[in-house]
């Protein structure tokens, strides 16, 4: 009789999270099956095929944005 709740509990290798968000909340990986989904500000901007590469793919693609936020006060 099987009566856990959550059977990945208990899985030594678990599969990757349920997606990513940065602190500012510009940035996110929503899980899409097998891949995840690249938000920013609301837009999908690209697609990953696992949690480590999409996770990559914001750290770089953030500090790129955060040195063009001058154009967003002008």
């Amino acid at each position: 009789m099987n009566n856990v709740q959550n059977e990945t509990l208990l899985d030594p290798t678990p599969g990757d999270p349920n997606g990513y968000v940065t602190k500012d909340g510009m940035w996110a990986a929503i899980p899409w099956g097998k891949k995840f989904i690249i938000v920013y500000k609301g837009q999908q901007v690209h697609t990953c095929n696992n949690y480590k590469s999409a996770k990559t793919y914001i750290q770089k693609a953030a500090k790129g944005a955060s040195v063009s936020t001058l154009d967003e006060f002008l």
